[in-house]
């Protein structure tokens, strides 16, 4: 099955955002675990998050609890 990528989703649009911003994120998935890094892409299934060691890691969509930007400290 191929789902369209639709940008007129406000949730697209969201993670755009968060891409052209580089901003800091925490990704919390549905197993508990938590993601700490910047989204340098997404696309109709994924979204590819690299940390402060440079190491991407694609995370499923459907997997993703939440995304929120990291507070800077």
């Amino acid at each position: 099955m191929i789902t369209e990528f639709d940008t007129s989703l406000p949730s697209i649009r969201q993670i755009q955002n968060l891409i052209q911003q580089a901003a800091t994120i925490q990704l919390k998935l549905l197993t508990g675990d938590t993601l700490t890094g910047k989204v340098i892409w997404q696309d109709a299934q994924c979204v590819c998050l690299v940390d402060e060691n440079s190491q991407q890691t694609t995370v499923w969509k459907q997997a993703i609890a939440y995304i929120r930007i990291k507070n800077q400290e």
